[in-house]
């Protein structure tokens, strides 16, 4: 049989488990807050807001169009049989166009930035708390979450709507260039289809996914940052943690964002 010790101390390790983890998403909820409200009180780092706008935005150009354009080729690969075995394969457009800006754009946009940038994030920010550079920052009187922090969520923000509309205007283009050489679809016809296949709905679903996705990676990516702990080792494992709390928090957030959105623009 169980001790009851045993059982009493196992009940306390978990409760102060669970106590951790609430404190820590507390903490977490409260940098969200200090840097959003940062925004609309002086002062404002816009040089640094730009560089960041310039590392997260056109940093992310090359992987995000190329990732992009392959997924409109592979879309249009797999569904090529389908299509030609009912004799619909006008509908190419249709469907590239409704997963890619429904979807598939603005979730593998947001992993692709979240494993590119929401690292760099944790282990640029990891490394400052491991050197002393936050704490010198806090003794000169500087506001590590107005200087660090603010610049970083409002750059991801911005960028992430941009970076997931060229990516579905990217895959499109890959699309039309399979269903061109393999499906003989002229080019009005993919076109004209793809973009009436598209309503106000589905284009506020797919720009206003990223907007949520970018605050997510960004203040993941700070807050692990931040709160490094046990030197190098311990900036190696914030940025492990940082991507893949990022990653899961999208995936997990799209589900629910994507059924309240169907639940508005159906129902009008």
């Amino acid at each position: 049989m169980v001790d009851a010790s045993e059982s009493q101390s196992f009940t306390s390790a978990l409760s102060d488990s669970l106590k951790q983890k609430i404190l820590a998403f507390q903490d977490y909820i409260h940098l969200v807050v200090r840097s959003l409200t940062n925004v609309l009180r002086p002062p404002w780092y816009w040089s640094d807001t730009l560089y960041q706008m310039d590392v997260i935005g056109v940093g992310s150009l090359p992987i995000v169009l190329t990732t992009g354009f392959f997924i409109g080729v592979v879309m249009v690969l797999q569904t090529a049989a389908q299509f030609q075995r009912f004799g619909e394969t006008a509908l190419t457009g249709d469907a590239v166009a409704l997963a890619l800006v429904r979807e598939l754009g603005p979730a593998i946009t947001a992993l692709l930035v979240a494993g590119r940038n929401g690292s760099g994030i944790a282990s640029e920010l990891g490394s400052m708390v491991v050197t002393e550079q936050v704490d010198a920052m806090r003794a000169l009187g500087t506001d590590p979450s107005r200087k660090l922090i603010t610049p970083r969520v409002v750059a991801t923000v911005l960028m992430l709507p941009i970076l997931t509309a060229l990516a579905d205007f990217i895959g499109l283009v890959g699309g039309f260039l399979v269903s061109y050489v393999q499906l003989r679809l002229g080019p009005s016809e993919f076109w004209h289809r793809a973009i009436s296949a598209l309503d106000f709905g589905d284009i506020v679903q797919g720009l206003g996914k990223p907007l949520v996705f970018g605050l997510i990676i960004a203040t993941v990516g700070c807050y692990e940052g931040l709160n490094v702990r046990g030197g190098t080792q311990g900036v190696g494992r914030a940025t492990i943690t940082a991507v893949v709390i990022a990653s899961v928090s999208v995936i997990v957030s799209d589900t629910f964002m994507s059924k309240v959105f169907l639940f508005i623009f159906q129902h009008q």
